[in-house]
């Protein structure tokens, strides 16, 4: 029997446990599952003779190394930052390791010592990254191999609430880690190329600066530059490409409304406030607030953000009970993000008949035979419910795809990588049409960058 360890058991394993768990007879695997609170992935597996879960402490040294020497293969699911003392042990116990995070400094240093092992250390292996580099590869390479070079790639990305579970002023709830979305863009300006010119967004004006995208049978999008757009420019092989951009998508409006919390400070993390444990929501909001003998909060917060009583960027903030003298913020020493997330959880949690939905939209200019041509290509996956959502599915199922593959001899190039090779993306993506998870591409006329607002 062929054993694979997976450490972690939180939202996005839903989907990868099942996956392994209807291969369990057909591949001969038992799958443990390692958690240091193994209540979720109890529910998970249920009664299931193939698999077990156990306590596993990351940062206990003992209990990691055992689970660790008796399996075949890791999968980590843990937070980015903990996957690095896993990683070591399987180069000492010579296994294989899957996650769906961002390679880390820590993690491409072990490159040389994976490869001496001959072992396979894919990461970024997820949804965005994960899905997104495959699926661009898919497209760049064909153009290559038909003689093409490329000219322009964007690239965009969304984790929103499914339009039928669509039922708040906002148009999203949250589908993954809720700290990441409050304190998304901080670290740094946006970094993108534009017609062969370096642009840069700080912070501040990150939110004001989006552009329009329209998804096909789902309507109207807009999109803010992630941070770094050019981290991928050498891996992708699109160092000579004049135009290079990646986003974020949310519904049209959602950023205008989110650039207030930028703008008053509410999303800051690097600070705590006194006494925020005795805090009612409305104290919080007054505090980045001018002090005024006369005029209510709802007042002083209107005029410093120039919002008028009738735009609709008001009824949105009234909907999240901002001004609420009577709901705390009970969290002791808390940053204004983390405030500010437990606000939002309150509007923002899946509800258990709530469906979300993950978008993605690439753009592909390129010149062939002295022609310009555009292809863009989209995905839209609806999640199932509270538990299988389309995030834990597009994250999940690519994980265990691979985790397969490598355990089937199917991918064999050693070393700490991602999924841009032809042999890890074209079996995968394959397979993952079988779970409805697939592009619409079309051929459009080639506009060039057509960024309206940036």
């Amino acid at each position: 029997m062929r054993k694979i360890l997976v450490i972690g058991s939180g939202k996005s394993s839903s989907f990868l446990i099942k996956y392994f768990l209807d291969k369990s007879e057909s591949e001969d695997l038992f799958i443990t599952i390692g958690d240091i609170n193994t209540t979720n992935a109890e529910r998970l597996i249920g009664k299931n003779k193939r698999a077990e879960c156990i306590k596993l402490d990351v940062f206990d040294n003992e209990s990691r190394t055992a689970a660790i020497k008796e399996t075949n293969i890791v999968v980590s699911m843990l937070p980015a930052r903990y996957h690095i003392e896993v990683a070591k042990d399987c180069i000492t116990y010579s296994k294989n390791l899957v996650t769906a995070s961002y390679v880390s400094k820590e993690m491409q240093e072990l490159d040389e010592a994976v490869k001496e092992k001959g072992l396979i250390f894919m990461n970024e292996i997820g949804v965005d990254p994960g899905i997104d580099h495959m699926s661009a590869m898919q497209v760049i390479d064909r153009i290559r191999d038909n003689g093409g070079e490329m000219i322009l790639f964007e690239s965009f990305t969304g984790g929103l609430v499914a339009p039928e579970s669509d039922n708040n002023l906002w148009n999203y709830k949250f589908t993954w880690n809720p700290r990441n979305v409050v304190v998304a863009g901080q670290g740094g300006a946006a970094k993108f190329l534009q017609e062969g010119t370096y642009k840069y967004i700080p912070y501040h004006r990150l939110f004001r600066r989006t552009e329009f995208l329209e998804i096909e049978g789902y309507g109207r999008f807009e999109a803010y530059a992630n941070r770094d757009s050019l981290k991928y420019q050498h891996v992708y092989g699109l160092d000579k490409v004049q135009t290079l951009y990646r986003g974020t998508m949310r519904r049209v409006g959602f950023s205008r409304a989110w650039n207030v919390f930028v703008q008053l400070g509410m999303t800051d993390d690097s600070y705590v406030i006194d006494d925020s444990e005795n805090m009612s929501y409305r104290d919080f909001v007054n505090l980045f607030l001018p002090y005024s003998p006369t005029d209510s909060v709802e007042l002083k917060f209107r005029h410093q953000l120039k919002i008028d009583q009738d735009d609709i960027i008001w009824d949105k903030f009234l909907e999240l009970d901002i001004f609420n003298a009577k709901k705390h913020v009970e969290l002791k020493k808390a940053t204004p993000a983390e405030i500010l997330r437990k606000i939002l959880l309150d509007s923002w949690t899946l509800a258990h008949e709530d469906k979300d939905m993950i978008v993605m939209y690439h753009k592909f200019g390129y010149q062939q035979y002295g022609k310009k041509h555009q292809i863009d290509s989209t995905m839209v996956v609806i999640g199932e419910d509270q538990t299988y959502t389309a995030m834990a599915k597009t994250v999940g199922l690519p994980v265990a795809i691979a985790t397969l593959a490598i355990m089937n001899g199917k991918i064999t190039t050693p070393g700490v990588q991602i999924p841009i090779t032809k042999e890890v993306y074209t079996p995968i993506l394959k397979e993952l049409e079988d779970f409805g998870i697939s592009f619409n591409e079309k051929e459009v006329p080639y506009l060039g960058y057509n960024p309206l607002n940036l």
